[in-house]
């Protein structure tokens, strides 16, 4: 039983050979992408509150020391997105993080926002009026909280982790799988293109790795909304006891969801965590998003890779690199792919409200830039 399900109305059940087979599977049966894909983004840290203190992360920081970035804060790291040619800004933060920090819900009282995810929204559309699609991962959310935000973003995620009972989740505020896959099942509700992923090598087994991987795949089956799985390996921090897995078994695991995941779901791994050379032949299609200008402020410890090293990486491998929006194309409305798109398209219309629609499509030097991306435009450097 996966904890959490019962509170959460959560009915997954895993066929017994299903399991089976994809602990069988290996780097061998499975193919390496004709093509690497990566976003272009800037990494907005809005708070650094986080209701759970999680063994392994670096991110939060604790009562009395949580920032929340204001105005100027976010238009500042906009400019600097904006001037490097991004077109996506990530938007994250803990989860529910007012919830536990009495100071950053007064911040935000002070600044006239109901909460977090009320100021969140009013971020994001900024953001689409400045010029970037935003993409946020706030942790879990409720569905009225992802539908206050969703109209304002191009996609949205949160990592699944693990289906697992672990003790790197344990503590007062214990993070349940339950509520990471109802955050998952919203997003299908509300048709919200979403991605989410597992993190290896946090106390979980072999078989928690591919129910994971195979509950991801049932909320997928049902809506059809999950566009990138990422399968991240944790790595050693100031806070974590946590080795980093070996490379055999972190080809094992992306073999694992590239067999376990239909074929319109990309399969990612981070390239500033994890030994990317020496993963992609095991079906690894897109490296995620990389900004040229700021931290990956959940691995403050791990530079981004240049882009420059990403076409290395591509080059190496043997196939095209290239560059994406953060909300795939199979989701755009018809009008709005570009003239060469021979990909599937998701089911069903509705993926996008009016605000992204709209800046997707108006003749502006955004509009503009994303369609360069659309229509393959050679990878800047």
């Amino acid at each position: 039983m996966i904890p959490g399900a019962d509170e959460y109305d959560i009915s997954l059940s895993f066929d017994e050979r299903e399991v089976a087979r994809a602990l069988s599977v290996t780097p061998d049966d499975v193919e390496p992408a004709d093509e690497l894909t990566f976003a272009r983004n800037v990494f907005l840290p809005l708070t650094t509150a986080c209701r759970y203190t999680c063994t392994y992360c670096t991110f939060f920081d604790p009562p009395g020391e949580a920032t929340l970035m204001d105005d100027d804060d976010v238009d500042e790291t906009l400019d600097r997105g904006i001037d490097a040619g991004c077109t996506e800004a990530l938007f994250t933060f803990g989860d529910d993080p007012d919830d536990r920090y009495d100071e950053v819900h007064a911040q935000l009282d002070r600044w006239g926002y109901d909460d977090i995810h009320d100021y969140l929204r009013a971020v994001c559309a900024h953001t689409l009026d400045r010029g970037i699609l935003p993409h946020s991962n706030p942790g879990d959310q409720t569905r009225e909280q992802m539908a206050m935000v969703a109209p304002y973003n191009a996609s949205m995620g949160v990592m699944l982790e693990t289906t697992a009972d672990v003790d790197a989740h344990a503590g007062r505020r214990v993070k349940s799988p339950g509520q990471r896959l109802n955050t998952i099942r919203n997003a299908g509700e509300l048709r919200v293109p979403f991605t989410t992923g597992i993190l290896v090598g946090i106390g979980e087994d072999w078989r928690d790795r591919a129910e994971s991987l195979l509950a991801i795949r049932d909320l997928h089956e049902r809506y059809g909304h999950v566009q990138e799985v990422i399968v991240q390996n944790v790595v050693p921090n100031e806070r974590s006891r946590y080795e980093r897995p070996d490379v055999e078994t972190m080809r094992r695991v992306v073999a694992m969801a590239r067999w376990v995941l239909p074929e319109t779901v990309s399969v990612q791994v981070p390239p500033n965590l994890s030994p990317t050379r020496e993963l992609l032949d095991c079906g690894v299609d897109d490296l995620g998003g990389v900004s040229p200008v700021t931290d990956d402020y959940i691995n403050p410890d791990y530079e981004w890779p240049a882009l420059r090293e990403l076409r290395d990486i591509a080059d190496e491998a043997g196939v095209p690199l290239r560059e994406r929006l953060p909300v795939y194309e199979r989701y755009l409305p018809a009008e709005l792919r570009s003239d060469d798109f021979d990909g599937e398209a998701a089911p069903g219309d509705g993926w996008l409200d009016d605000p992204v629609r709209d800046a997707l499509a108006g003749d502006t030097p955004a509009g503009r830039r994303y369609r360069r991306v659309l229509d393959g435009a050679p990878v800047q450097l």
